[in-house]
């Protein structure tokens, strides 16, 4: 069985209830985004470094990581990172960091608040208490629920 196989299926099995599901189906995204953004607001030196470097350092080294784990999911989170990257520059460009972060950091807040009632709903702990690995695993999970949805395998 494949590395992300087994990820997937341990992770699965910590999100049975159909409630659960739906409410990390609807707040791993913008936890993902959220993250993003807030490693882009980190100030870097000018020069040899862009605003956003540190999410890019990010970026790479997750879409690497998902790369070797499956190359049709590790393709799938290279697109969601480009979207995520493109939003969080526009909002800085046009609004400046400070409201990047502030937004999200609330998005962050109001999404993880909702992925705890989606687990009290399944009646047990979250996956990332047990190994935090699985931190890495939700986005994978949520973007194998699409495919499954279009018919592609991962």
């Amino acid at each position: 069985m494949r590395q992300i196989d087994t990820l997937l299926d341990q992770y699965s099995a910590d999100h049975q209830n159909r409630t659960n599901q739906i409410i990390h189906v609807l707040c791993v995204p913008p936890i993902v985004w959220s993250v993003i953004a807030m490693l882009w607001t980190i100030p870097v030196p000018t020069g040899w470094f862009q605003p956003g470097a540190v999410a890019a350092l990010a970026m790479v080294a997750s879409a690497l990581w998902y790369w070797k784990l499956s190359r049709k999911l590790g393709a799938g989170m290279v697109l969601a990172f480009v979207v995520c990257g493109g939003i969080d520059w526009w909002i800085a460009t046009q609004f400046g960091m400070a409201t990047l972060f502030w937004v999200a950091l609330g998005m962050f807040v109001v999404a993880w608040i909702g992925q705890f009632i989606g687990h009290i709903y399944e009646g047990h702990r979250p996956s990332f208490l047990t190994d935090l690995v699985f931190l890495l695993i939700g986005p994978l999970w949520t973007l194998r629920k699409l495919y499954a949805r279009l018919g592609l395998s991962y």
